[in-house]
């Protein structure tokens, strides 16, 4: 199979996104795990910006890297200084990384407009930047900025850039889509044209989302003849964002046969995505291709029950080849397939009227304002109660909460909780920075001395929506929570007119349901 280097730049394009900021440590753990995941490049950052960018090329040759490059980033000389003056240049040869990417004009219009040189003075600005780079021994990669659109306007000169860099000694003739605005076909078409005039060098493709095409433009761009990917773990970028390295890597090699990963590495693919969104503190897209949460979610009861039969009814691969996994939605759209779904991956036995209780008791609570697709351990729970299986692990005999609100301005929030394990009866106070915080602190306080390991879990994220809206002050609540141990995730959820109430529900099913498992 023919190989495609994949070049990822989420250090520094995808820093450039909207509220996104890495620290130098998150840097090189991000830089580890991309390594790890096999890919062939890591830009490290544009080394002239500020003291971060370089110290950060100090450190990365620490981790011993063993299968990324880590490449520089710059741009060519200014217009007005000798290479050997030039700071962007020198900063590159002072990071010591073995490649390095630099960013030259091709279109006439940004020459003239923005650098404020001549057409000719450019191709001699490119030339000399490339040579003076490659003479010191760095694999020079040549973005060609605004390729495409420079291309349609004057191609002629779009070219004279390119054959000034390749001349010149570059490795790679990185073709950018800058403004994020071409269409795949046209890519396609102009990629090729440039394959065909520089057949002795390596061409790339580094594409924007401005018009939700970047995936599809690199995958054209490949199929034209490039052989060189660039983009962003989850598409991070400015505005709309880059090529998202998470779609166009399986799309190269599950769906056009080329070489990029090796199918273990491939599996880690959902794994980086998650680790990058975390890092970045961002939520992660739920319905982001091959890697989302919902990318394998099946909801409709017609398509679980074709999927239980054949994977390949409604699912374009195996979400394992991605590290992704399946996962069916309980709601009241379910069938009884959808309820059998997951009594299988439970390993639970197949009973039909086992699947009709459970999928009427959804359906009921599904009426009152309950959703269980994102409280898949409040569904699991009430599998267990609709079986007669389920033990609780505490009785409640009261909680109290009380909010003041003192004369300095300051809140205090304190939860009362009175309960019953076997004939053993806590009463503790926990205080919070509100009254769920408060709740949760005097819940988990109380059931320590009997369930030590209830230390290992916290709550994580707390939603709350109303349900019926019309009702005003008095609607009902749904309060989803999302906790997690050293181990797994999981979700919760309640309902109440009350959404002190509500939050108690989901916070008790949370607790139950990691006693439940610690049990087994």
């Amino acid at each position: 199979m023919t190989q495609i280097a994949v070049y990822d730049t989420t250090l520094r394009d995808g820093m450039q996104a909207e509220g996104v900021s890495f620290s130098l440590e998150d840097k090189l753990a991000i830089a580890q795990c991309l390594d790890n995941l096999g890919l062939h490049y890591i830009e490290g950052g544009y080394a002239a910006s500020n003291s971060k960018e370089m110290e950060f090329f100090k450190e990365v040759r620490q981790l011993g890297l063993k299968n990324a490059k880590i490449a520089a980033f710059g741009s060519t000389r200014r217009a007005d200084r000798d290479v050997s003056d030039d700071a962007s240049l020198n900063s590159i040869l002072a990071c010591q990384s073995p490649a390095a990417t630099i960013v030259g004009k091709t279109w006439d219009m940004h020459v003239t407009d923005v650098l404020g040189c001549s057409l000719d003075e450019n191709l001699v600005i490119c030339a000399e930047s490339v040579r003076y780079l490659k003479q010191k021994g760095i694999e020079t990669i040549f973005d060609a900025e605004h390729f495409f659109d420079g291309y349609k306007e004057n191609p002629e000169y779009a070219l004279k850039v390119l054959a000034a860099a390749t001349e010149a000694g570059a490795d790679v003739l990185a073709l950018c889509d800058t403004n994020g605005g071409s269409r795949p076909d046209e890519i396609e078409e102009i990629t090729r044209k440039v394959c065909e005039a520089f057949g002795s060098v390596t061409v790339g493709i580094h594409t924007h989302n401005d018009a939700d095409c970047a995936t599809a433009n690199s995958l054209m761009a490949v199929r034209a003849g490039a052989r060189h990917v660039q983009g962003t773990i989850n598409g991070l970028g400015e505005r709309c964002g880059n090529a998202n390295l998470c779609a166009v890597i399986p799309g190269l090699s599950l769906k056009m046969g080329f070489e990029v990963l090796a199918a273990k590495k491939m599996q880690m693919l959902t794994e980086v995505s998650r680790y990058v969104f975390e890092v970045a503190n961002l939520s992660p897209v739920m319905n982001m291709a091959y890697v989302g949460e919902s990318a394998f979610a099946h909801k409709a009861g017609l398509h679980v029950d074709a999927l239980r039969k054949s994977k390949r009814t409604y699912e374009h691969i195996s979400p394992e080849r991605v590290g992704n996994e399946r996962r069916f939605l309980i709601s009241e759209l379910s069938g009884k397939s959808n309820i059998l779904a997951e009594l299988e991956k439970a390993q639970l036995a197949q009973d039909k009227d086992l699947a009709r209780k459970i999928l009427s008791r959804v359906q009921d609570l599904e009426n009152d304002g309950y959703q269980f697709e994102a409280a898949n351990a409040s569904f699991d729970l009430l599998v267990k109660k609709v079986m007669g299986t389920f033990s609780p692990s505490f009785q409640l005999i009261k909680y109290h909460v009380d909010v003041e609100k003192r004369k300095t301005g300051e809140i205090v929030t304190e939860a009362t909780v009175k309960l019953k394990v076997d004939d053993r009866v806590e009463h503790v106070v926990g205080e919070g920075d509100g009254p769920v915080n408060a709740l949760d602190a005097a819940l988990r306080k109380s059931l320590e001395i009997f369930y030590p390991g209830i230390r290992e879990m916290h709550l994580i994220d707390y939603k709350v929506r109303v349900v019926n809206a019309r009702e005003g002050t008095a609607a009902r609540v749904r309060v989803v929570i999302e906790s997690r141990d050293k181990h797994s995730i999981w979700g919760t959820v309640g309902v109440s007119e009350n959404v002190i109430e509500a939050s108690w529900l989901a916070l008790v099913d949370s607790v139950e349901y990691k006693l439940q498992r610690m049990r087994r």
